[in-house]
């Protein structure tokens, strides 16, 4: 991969920059909206422990986090999983819950599962947890989830700020078709477990968490001045990665962190990352 210069990106960042939605606040509400599944049956969960990333057996403990891969190891859907009774709800982006479904009963082929929808509403907090809520596993900071059966009304935290604070990945921003789940940091968001056994996609992540360096992933940088979400993080005259969710003054960025050092700019904005060389 070569660049000649500002006025050309690297095939990567140009894909990222053409999938991400330029108004990134609209799309963070409407990726905001979630849909619950109830996937009920003998076989439930050896049939999700045999596809997703995560370690199935701890939703008797609370939610877990986690996601579905190709069989190349990138990312298809993120989504949580919890126990209710016998059953397993799947909290699910709502603009995902198609593909998921079709997915799912793709390779359910003679399973005892049947995934149906649970009417149910997704509510979080970061107050004290409720009786009926569980702590989301991807960060203290994020609170709580529980499912009930009515809408939830404005809770009034600013999500975003949150996610962009902590570098916690959203779909279809930061998560994209493109994506390697360990270059936007899913072991640190515990959406990942390298002891369960066999997944869809498991060889490749296995393989870049043990035998590669990764020289790509997600960081909090602080941006001064505007600049759109999408646009290319240049670096002497090169690409150096792509800024993403932005809460006031920092952002969630990719970057390619051999290039990612000293001045940056993006647009017409200077962009600064406390990582190696800064």
């Amino acid at each position: 991969m070569t660049d000649s210069g500002a006025g050309t990106r690297a095939p990567f960042f140009r894909c990222i920059s053409l999938l991400y939605d330029k108004d990134a606040k609209q799309k963070e509400r409407r990726m905001s909206a979630r849909h619950i599944f109830r996937l009920s049956g003998a076989d439930t969960r050896s049939f999700l422990q045999g596809l997703v990333t995560n370690d199935v057996a701890r939703i008797d403990q609370g939610l877990v986090y986690a996601a579905l891969l190709t069989p190349q190891g990138k990312y298809l859907a993120d989504f949580f999983l919890s126990a209710d009774g016998d059953d397993v709800l799947l909290d699910a982006e709502a603009d995902q819950a198609d593909m998921l479904r079709t997915r799912l009963g793709m390779y359910k082929l003679r399973a005892n599962v049947s995934i149906s929808d649970a009417r149910l509403y997704l509510h979080r907090g970061i107050a004290d947890i409720p009786d009926d809520g569980m702590a989301d596993p991807r960060h203290a900071a994020l609170g709580w989830r529980a499912y009930r059966d009515h809408p939830q009304t404005d809770d009034g935290v600013d999500w975003t700020a949150l996610r962009v604070a902590h570098v916690i990945p959203q779909a279809g921003l930061e998560l994209t078709p493109d994506t390697f789940i360990l270059e936007v940091g899913f072991e640190a968001v515990n959406g990942v477990d390298f002891r369960k056994g066999c997944y869809v996609g498991q060889e490749v992540t296995a393989r870049m968490k043990h035998k590669t360096t990764l020289r790509k992933g997600l960081a909090q940088v602080m941006v001064t001045g505007e600049a759109t979400p999408g646009t290319p993080i240049m670096a002497a005259g090169k690409v150096a990665g792509t800024l993403l969710s932005r809460a006031g003054n920092s952002a969630i960025a990719y970057l390619r962190f051999d290039r990612a050092n000293g001045e940056m700019t993006a647009q017409g904005a200077t962009v600064t990352w406390k990582g190696a060389g800064n």
